[in-house]
């Protein structure tokens, strides 16, 4: 009798391990995956800009229920950091930009991350 219960038991922990390792392959939605970069996107940069030569990353304080404030709070936290290389750096000007988001069941927690440039001067 301790066999089959002992034997029971497995088989529910592994059938609860496939549904838990199952549900995390799924946990992102493609339709908001931002991490590939943008097809139509130069590989060097438009020519009439000047980039900084360091990667910069920002994200937010931790995991929030709207994604959509955490993708704003992550563009934020980036161009706070990217204002001390160009005062004026835009995270849509941005070399190699590439937002990202961590899914945790409702919850998302963004980073923001690109090379800052600005405009050249002439």
């Amino acid at each position: 009798m301790q066999s089959f219960a002992l034997k029971t038991i497995v088989a529910i922990a592994a059938a609860l391990g496939l549904m838990t390792l199952t549900y995390g392959a799924f946990a992102q939605d493609d339709a908001f995956d931002l991490s590939v970069p943008k097809p139509d996107a130069e590989a060097g940069g438009p020519a009439d800009l000047e980039c900084g030569t360091e990667m910069i990353s920002g994200s937010g304080p931790g995991f929030t229920a709207d994604r959509d404030k955490a993708e704003n709070v992550a563009i934020d936290d980036w161009t706070e950091q990217a204002k001390k290389v160009y005062p004026d750096a835009d995270f849509d000007l941005a070399k190699d930009s590439n937002l990202s988001c961590a899914v945790q069941g409702l919850y998302s927690k963004c980073f923001a991350d690109g090379i800052p440039c600005k405009a050249k001067t002439e």
